[in-house]
């Protein structure tokens, strides 16, 4: 993932291809909406041609715990903060009693308290409840606590069963009895109370069973003691008895079967940001550090023995789900299993080098000893580790990745090659995968892949969340990548958004994947979880709350695509959609970004001389439109100022849409704050516009972006950087559908854009196991495509096998609701070509028996 700063601002769907490359608009009906009229295509197929061989294991998912993806979603557990580790160093609001609360039965009382002391449970699992019991109340009085589980309680199912324990220790001699309850938030009882009885003043762990006698959403899991004197309590647990596979410590079950439905080749953990960020020391003594890269050694065994960590997300994680239960999901769900470690280079953000030989050479033998751990025999130090946790057999681990998005490419490599010596040298046939960093492009991007280039990387991950618009247009980006150089992961992309017309755009480009999987051997979109109650990220795969989950519209596209991906490209060519171009237009404009600046002497020439703004702000900002409604703008010492530096997005505009062909000049000053300056054209309103980015991403780079619909993608880029007090003369020359930028007279950069965003993509490849081509076709316009199809031979049988994701381009699902939805058919096919009218918002993948 990027940065959080990174992030688009995005809510609303593409429209006709604005800002960008044309397509031939649509026309009305007398009396409705618009009504396209069916363009005519031909897709032809070369069956004599051979095609590149198309990876097995090509599509996967990638698993990042973002959006509470593991506690409180994939990770069964229904019990939140149940070793009470929860720290503000975690997040502020967070204290060692989050999600408890104080209970009492019977007029039963005491006190509650946690204690960090030498009577933990363990090292690693430093805190523990106490609870002091006065003895007092009616007969039957307990004391104790009441856990609410996550967002709005726990779901308990009429007539299911749940698994209860906890780790216990008492000082009275008789024992202390625990009543474990099951409640609603109002106290109705779900469930036949457990009862056990703790004894002795050492750790033990006490288990039980309850069946829900009626369902409820809110539910509260209850643990109170009777008598008096002092009972310890740790790791109060409690998980549904149906887990997916029916496995202890197991896994949300509709999760994980909607993530096999996908038949994912491959399963890429644990992420992501939270791989690379933070501290790369251990959990341990004297620091306890609680803000650490994700370090697997620690994610195994006992989980009451597993620490905690604070999440780079911002929320606790409690390792619960570990690199064990990832190589049993990964094989339970028959991908292969792709871990990455930290390369004691931070990203994200960070963008921090570790200068430790010895905790480098630590940290490489611990990636060792995961190899080790996944595919050594049962009797070797690690593999013995794994058998003793109930996989004698390896697992076959043949990938690994070192690092995630690093922004200092030659600090990375240094480490990266250390690493990959290291495992070569023992598992020549494990694959070593080295990343581009956080973008499609720019200088980090170039410089990355030239490293690894001249290192001879067998595998590089790519990144990059952009625009539907981008990926319409980039459809060729891997055309002309080097077939001798290393092959391309795409290990993280979306276009930002959930709607159909998002999923579209992705179809369309997965279609340019396949085409080149001589390059690029492996693709996962991403997120693949997210948490409708507490999300830091958008879009994503699959959808819950505590009751339910569905499957986005992207969803369904990577299920079509991982359903029928064929084992080689066949050949084919089409049409392409007739297109026209209009100049960018729109108006100017001037914003900030948690960063106080001052503009002044606004110019904007046409090409043919004449004056169409000039505001050196005298007579106050009257010409000025507060359009994005944020920061505090007001003109001060002959200026425009906002000087709000927390602000973000502070977009004022002036001049009309129907601009074209100017030339706009401004002095910028940044004041104080974090970044530099915004400077807006080709404006049609906030989410289609684009800006020239000055000392952006925390004052490291600079680029053009171009926003539709509220999604961005980089134009151009470099590393300047801007500095306070300083004022700097800009102009923006725009031309058609070329721009040249200056910077204090000299040629910043320019570009052009005019890539077309074409809508209508194929790819065909073959299924050997079936003996049939599949047609795989994209029309992501307003069009119906009447196509004629050539397959270039008679087909084997008359009938074909059809199915079609259709909806509007605005459709989202939801738990309620999916619109978006494959739908089955047959097609009739009497020769070697066809006719075929594809609708308009539509994949179809049509199966033709060879």
């Amino acid at each position: 993932m990027p940065h959080p700063h990174l992030w688009p601002r995005l809510t609303v769907p593409v429209v006709a291809l604005l800002l960008g490359t044309l397509v031939a608009a649509p026309t009305r009906a007398a009396d409705g909406p618009p009504v396209a009229e069916a363009t005519d295509y031909s897709l032809t197929v070369h069956p004599e041609r051979t095609g590149p061989a198309i990876s097995a294991s090509m599509y996967g998912v990638f698993y990042e715990d973002i959006n509470h993806a593991a506690d409180g979603g994939l990770y069964a557990e229904l019990v939140q903060n149940r070793s009470f580790e929860y720290d503000r160093a975690d997040n502020a609001a967070y204290s060692p009693m989050t999600a408890w609360s104080e209970a009492a039965v019977a007029g039963g009382t005491g006190h509650a308290v946690t204690v960090d002391d030498e009577q933990r449970l363990g090292e690693r699992n430093r805190r523990y409840l106490r609870l002091d019991l006065a003895g007092t109340g009616e007969r039957g009085a307990g004391f104790g606590v009441s856990n609410s589980g996550y967002n709005q309680g726990l779901t308990l199912r009429k007539g299911e069963r749940y698994d209860f324990s906890v780790w216990a220790r008492t000082d009275r001699p008789a024992g202390t009895a625990l009543t474990v309850g099951a409640t609603t938030a109002d106290g109705t009882a779900l469930a036949t109370p457990l009862r056990v009885t703790a004894r002795g003043d050492r750790w033990k762990k006490y288990t039980g069973t309850f069946t829900a006698r009626t369902s409820a959403a809110d539910g509260r899991l209850t643990v109170t003691a009777g008598g008096s004197g002092t009972v310890r309590l740790d790791m109060i647990s409690l998980f549904p008895h149906d887990t997916y596979k029916g496995r202890a410590n197991g896994l949300r079950k509709d999760l994980a079967e909607k993530t096999a439905a996908l038949d994912p080749g491959f399963l890429r953990f644990p992420g992501g940001c939270l791989v690379n960020t933070g501290s790369h020391e251990a959990y341990e003594a004297p620091g306890w550090e609680r803000k650490r890269s994700y370090q697997w050694k620690e994610t195994i065994g006992p989980v009451e023995q597993r620490p905690v960590n604070a999440n780079f997300w911002g929320y606790n994680q409690t390792y619960g789900l570990g690199y064990y239960e990832y190589f049993q999901f990964a094989e339970d769900i028959g991908a292969m299993a792709l871990p990455v470690v930290p390369a004691l280079v931070t990203g994200c953000g960070q963008n921090k080098a570790t200068d430790d030989p010895a905790l480098l050479r630590r940290h490489i033998q611990d990636t060792l000893d995961l190899i080790e751990f996944a595919n050594g025999p049962a009797g070797s130090t690690w593999g013995a580790k794994r058998a003793a946790m109930g996989h004698r057999a390896p697992f076959g681990l043949t990938h690994i990745e070192v690092g995630n998005e690093e922004n200092l490419p030659e600090e990375f490599l240094a480490r990266f090659t250390e690493f990959r010596t290291a495992i070569e040298a023992r598992y020549p046939d494990i694959t070593v995968i080295s990343n581009s960093g956080p973008d499609d492009s720019g200088s980090t991007f170039d410089r990355a892949w030239q490293l690894n280039r001249d290192a001879g990387v067998a595998m590089v991950d790519e990144h990059y969340y952009n625009s539907p618009q981008w990926f319409l247009e980039n459809n060729g980006r891997y055309d002309t990548y080097d077939r001798k150089g290393p092959k391309v992961f795409l290990g993280e992309y979306a276009s930002l958004g959930n709607r159909f017309s998002n999923a579209l755009a992705e179809a369309a480009y997965m279609t340019g994947l396949e085409r080149n999987a001589d390059v690029v051997e492996l693709a996962s979109y991403a997120p693949l979880y997210a948490d409708t109650n507490d999300a830091q990220w958008r879009p994503d795969m699959i959808w819950f709350d505590n009751e339910r989950s569905w499957g986005s519209a992207n969803y369904e596209v990577q299920k079509l695509f991982m359903n029928n991906v064929g084992d080689r490209v066949v050949p084919s060519t089409a049409s392409p959609t007739p297109a026209t171009t209009a100049p960018i237009t729109g108006a100017v404009g001037l914003s900030t970004w948690a960063t106080s600046a001052a503009y002044d002497d606004v110019e904007v020439t046409g090409q043919d001389g004449a004056q169409l703004l000039s505001d050196d702000f005298s007579g106050g900002d009257a010409q000025w439109t507060k359009a994005a409604g944020r920061g505090t703008w007001a003109v001060q010492d002959g200026a425009y100022v906002q000087s709000d530096e927390s602000a973000e997005d502070t977009l004022v505009t002036a001049g009309d849409a129907g601009w074209q062909n100017y030339d706009l000049k401004v002095k910028a000053t940044k004041k104080a704050g974090k970044e530099g300056f915004l400077v807006a054209f080709g404006v049609r309103d906030t989410g289609n516009k684009y800006w020239w980015n000055l000392g952006g991403w925390n004052n490291t780079r600079s680029a053009v972006e171009k926003t539709v619909d509220g999604a961005n993608q980089t134009m151009t880029e470099d590393a300047t950087r801007i500095e306070t007090g300083r004022t700097y003369d800009l102009e923006i020359r725009v031309r058609g559908r070329q721009v040249a930028l200056l910077l204090d007279g000299k040629q910043w950069g320019a570009f052009t854009d005019d890539k077309p965003a074409e809508p209508f993509r194929q790819v065909v490849t073959e299924d050997k196991a079936t003996g049939e081509l599949v047609v795989k076709v994209v029309n992501a316009q307003a069009s119906d495509t009447r196509t004629r199809i050539d397959l270039g031979a008679k087909p084997g049988s008359p009938v074909a096998r059809l199915t079609t994701l259709q909806a509007a381009p605005d459709a989202v699902n939801t738990a309620e609701d999916r619109p978006v939805a494959p739908r089955r058919s047959t097609l009739r096919v009497d020769g070697r070509v066809l006719t075929h009218t594809f609708p308009a918002h539509s994949v179809t993948f049509l199966r033709i028996k060879e």
